[in-house]
């Protein structure tokens, strides 16, 4: 048998083929690591993003910068690190930057709508409404977008912000086809009502609400205050003792406590 191997074989064909492996192997190695190497660095990034958004939370700007730019270096084409990095600008009023930020992010995962939404919010935020609306509701038809209501609803309050309460209007109405449960959009919908007068609308979709869904806190002192509206005393009397007793210490607690002793 080994003379015919080596007759098909001979030792400097033996020689290349075995170098030829063992060049295989070295360069599946060093795949091997370059991907480990690239995990751990992007790991390394998303540890670091982390921080970097809990320092923010805290107010400390200076740590959270660090901790962002170690994101950049260890991983920059992640779509989270710039992201992150964007409301660290926006945070700091460093508006070119925040708005390159946002954009490298969509640039990189344009099909995420958490970096199409993160944009809008900053959008609308500094008074750029049609772009930001435009990009909310970008996310709200993406199929991937887990909450659409929630984008419908953003949409909606960046339209109040602007004036433009017809609009607004029917984004809250989308939101609460889309889930009737979804309670932001209820307060929005019954709180623009509410501002613009009409009483029993406002007060009849907040009391429907209740009684199929869980009531939040600001939807009952939105309700104290559309009964004391309507001198309903009584309804104003119930939806607050409902609000303390469910939502004790929460600064819709604290609000009904300043309506009932002003100044």
């Amino acid at each position: 048998m080994s003379k015919h191997i080596n007759e098909r074989f001979p030792a400097s064909r033996v020689a290349q083929f075995c170098g030829g492996v063992l060049a295989v192997l070295l360069l599946v190695a060093c795949g091997s690591n370059a991907k480990r190497q690239t995990e751990k660095a992007h790991e390394a990034a998303i540890y670091n993003v982390q921080l970097g958004l809990a320092y923010m939370n805290q107010g400390d700007l200076e740590r959270a910068k660090d901790k962002l730019d170690r994101a950049l270096s260890q991983d920059p084409d992640n779509a989270d690190v710039h992201s992150a990095r964007a409301t660290l600008f926006a945070r700091l009023n460093q508006k070119d930057k925040a708005d390159e930020e946002f954009r490298a992010a969509l640039r990189l995962a344009p099909h995420d709508p958490r970096m199409v939404n993160n944009y809008a919010v900053y959008l609308c935020q500094n008074g750029r409404s049609d772009e930001g609306v435009k990009r909310f509701l970008e996310a709200a038809r993406n199929p991937l977008y887990p909450t659409p209501e929630a984008a419908y609803t953003n949409a909606g309050v960046c339209l109040r912000a602007a004036k433009r309460d017809d609009e607004a209007r029917l984004d809250f109405t989308r939101a609460l086809q889309l889930k009737p449960n979804f309670a932001e959009a209820q307060f929005q919908l019954a709180n623009l009502q509410f501002d613009h007068g009409e009483l029993a609308p406002a007060r009849a979709s907040i009391d429907s609400f209740i009684g199929n869904y869980n009531a939040t806190a600001d939807l009952l002192l939105l309700g104290v205050r559309i009964a004391r509206a309507q001198g309903d005393r009584l309804g104003a009397q119930r939806y607050a003792r409902k609000l303390q007793l469910d939502f004790p210490g929460t600064d819709q607690a604290r609000a009904l406590a300043q309506l009932d002793h002003p100044g």
